[in-house]
């Protein structure tokens, strides 16, 4: 008998109408590199034991730091002509390490944690030291030559600029010549600060006497302008904590919050001397809603992306969280909108009081100039002179310390996060996202870093009127051979590639390959990528085009190859991209049918053509 492998068009609807949580494409470590989609930097020895990585799209380099070691790779040509500078502890810091009771394996090195622009030529680098921080200047030169030098003379300490263990979460960023750190600063992890340092003014850190931090977990820093006026910049700190619960019980919970403080912030007078004194925070929000009422919450915060416009202004904040259920593994993406984190900020102080200390919103006078505002000409006018913060009234420093915490919560845009994924096979850790121009519009494609060394892509967007976001994984790349988590990852619109970094080394993957969904239109669409569009001949790169005569076939929303692909095929319908095997077997004999759809989303039907009939019968089961 004759066995038949058919696809039908209605097996083709379904499949473009369905919604799955499967990628379109799975691609292997091997695909990647065969491809030419993935290229992978190791070092000399096999592996980086990376922490860090700087991606400087001035220089076209791409600068990491591992153990007792960085690396500058060039990107402005074939191959990346690494450069390598060897930073191990100072003589004695490893062997005080040991005695300490650190591991001398895993603990007991200079890991480079901090990578930041310092000037024209220079980079600064800071590592733990063998549980010692130290900083140092790393010349790097201009913009086309592969300078790559540390400089001895300017190594320092680095106690509150880096932290003191290879792995802790922290965050820093670099602002006019000063670097802003949020860490636990002390040798046994608990010290939680946020400080700012170098430059000509002096050090300021956060007031530990009112234990502003509860055990933080840092996770992303960064300087963004309320507005045109540079003396209201400030610095943003994302971050999880610990609260006491509720209901006064004994255990504590985990809430993500946005802190601020600002770039001009010099302390206070007699109150906050060399402390913050603009330091305020929010919580951050991201759940979904349920049938009960109740909602499902994610509160551990583990990474967030800035997505800045074109114009420079007011980016949006996408971040990553994780659940802390004992009942499920959960990971959501959430959208915030600067403008609602301002609003939440330009709203009422939470207060404790009454006989269960419960928090309500401050209804008291507040005095001025409000508290947390940074100084500038609103604060600083005629019979106010308040042009810095230690000319700040006494009262005005108290009430910021006294309440830190803003009552309005920050939710996200619509209400809801825009991606959730439940029960995974492993962890995600990492996000970037990149806005795309399609045929329709602008899409935000997301890529998330798992901790087993695999990419996703994925995009999230609102259909017709429903309140909940749709999502598509458009694909599954496993960029390192070996399971590794990925901690760290940048994105260069400028070249389209994605870096992404775990301690086994640093991969340059590629944005888009379209010509691995196939070579037929329905493939293309089905695709839904916002990066490839049928042309007419093959799946490629879309362009934005002000030609509106231009044949580009892109269907995002909806993938569906019936309205966009037909006559595109060489069938001359639109289930030319259909494949059909014949699989010939002998009568009361067994055969192995095998069939590998080239995407998971696919599903396989098979059918027996006995002899004579016109029609082949479906056959079910295993």
């Amino acid at each position: 008998m004759d066995l038949l492998l058919l696809a039908s068009q209605w097996l083709l609807v379904t499949l473009a109408a369905g919604r799955s949580s499967m990628p379109r494409l799975q691609l292997s470590y091997r695909d990647l590199l065969v491809t030419n989609r993935s290229t992978l930097f190791l070092g000399p020895r096999g592996k980086l034991d990376l922490r860090v990585l700087y991606l400087d799209e001035y220089r076209d380099r791409l600068f990491l730091g591992g153990r007792d070691t960085l690396y500058s790779l060039r990107l402005d040509q074939a191959g990346p002509d690494p450069k390598e500078i060897l930073w191990p502890p100072q003589p004695g810091q490893k062997e005080e390490c040991i005695l300490k009771g650190r591991d001398p394996l895993t603990e007991c090195a200079n890991y480079i944690r901090v990578l930041h622009p310092y000037n024209r030529t220079h980079l600064l680098a800071c590592g733990t030291g063998a549980f010692q921080p130290m900083c140092a200047l790393i010349t790097v030169g201009h913009r086309g030559e592969h300078v790559f030098n540390l400089n001895q003379a300017s190594v320092e300490g680095g106690r509150g600029r880096c932290p003191h263990e290879p792995d802790r979460p922290f965050s820093s960023t670099f602002v006019g010549g000063e670097l802003y750190t949020g860490l636990t600063a002390d040798f046994l992890g608990r010290e939680a600060v946020i400080f700012r340092t170098g430059g000509a003014r002096p050090a300021l850190r956060s007031d530990t006497d009112q234990s502003l931090l509860h055990d933080p977990r840092f996770v992303g820093a960064a300087l963004i302008p309320d507005n045109a006026d540079r003396d209201n910049d400030k610095v943003y700190f994302f971050f999880s904590e610990a609260v006491a619960l509720p209901d006064g019980g004994s255990g504590q919970a985990i809430v993500s919050r946005v802190g601020r403080i600002c770039v001009n912030d010099a302390g206070g007078q007699r109150v906050l001397v060399n402390k913050w004194s603009t330091f305020l925070k929010a919580r951050l929000i991201c759940s979904v809603p349920t049938p009960g009422g109740a909602d499902t919450y994610f509160d551990q915060l583990e990474d967030v992306f800035l997505l800045w416009p074109k114009d420079g202004k007011s980016p949006e904040v996408y971040a990553l969280f994780s659940t802390l259920s004992a009942v499920f593994q959960g990971f959501a993406v959430c959208v915030y909108h600067m403008a609602d984190i301002w609003e939440v900020f330009n709203g009422p102080f939470a207060h404790r009081d009454g006989p269960q200390h419960q928090w309500g919103p401050y209804v008291g006078k507040v005095p001025f100039p409000r508290p947390g505002v940074c100084p500038s000409k609103t604060t600083s006018q005629p019979g106010r002179p308040f042009g810095s913060t230690k000319d700040y009234p006494d009262d005005v420093l108290q009430f910021t310390r006294a309440h830190p915490l803003m009552f309005r919560s920050v939710l996200p845009r619509h209400g809801r996060p825009i991606l959730v994924k439940t029960h995974l096979p492993y962890r995600l850790l990492q996000i970037v996202v990149d806005r795309v121009e399609a045929e329709d519009g602008a899409y935000d494609v997301i890529f998330l870093g798992t901790d087993v060394g695999s990419v996703l892509k994925v995009i999230a967007f609102q259909t017709g009127k429903s309140v909940e976001p749709e999502e598509a994984i458009l694909e599954e790349l496993q960029v390192f051979k070996v399971p590794t988590p990925i901690i760290e990852m940048e994105i260069s619109v400028k070249r389209q590639m994605l870096y992404v970094g775990s301690p086994l080394g640093v991969a340059q993957l590629r944005l888009h390959q379209c010509e691995t969904y196939g070579n037929a239109c329905a493939e293309c669409c089905l695709a839904r990528d916002p990066y490839c569009a049928w042309d007419g001949n093959t799946c490629t790169r879309y362009q934005p085009s002000s030609n509106k005569r231009r044949f580009r076939r892109q269907d995002i929303r909806h993938g569906n190859p019936a309205l966009q692909c037909l006559g595109q095929s060489p069938s001359g319908d639109v289930m030319g991209s259909m494949e059909a095997t014949v699989v010939y077997g002998t009568e009361h004999n067994s055969t192995f049918l095998e069939c590998r759809p080239k995407s998971p989303q696919a599903t396989v039907h098979w059918f027996v053509q006995r002899p004579k009939d016109e029609q082949p019968d479906q056959k079910r089961g295993s």
